[in-house]
């Protein structure tokens, strides 16, 4: 009982430093542009592989 006690207060912990550590990300982060010749690599790399590019 007082292993399942332990445990529940190790993965609390661990949710509100994960939460405090996601909280400090700036909201205002934008993705970096993919270059289309990367974009068309990409794609001839998935045809390569058998593998349709999902959208």
């Amino acid at each position: 009982m007082i292993r399942l006690l332990i445990a529940g207060i190790v993965a609390y912990v661990a949710y509100r430093i994960a939460k405090e550590v996601i909280d400090q990300v700036p909201d205002n982060v934008d993705p970096l542009p993919m270059p289309p010749d990367e974009r068309r690599a990409l794609r001839r790399q998935s045809a390569a592989m058998g593998v349709e590019p999902q959208r």
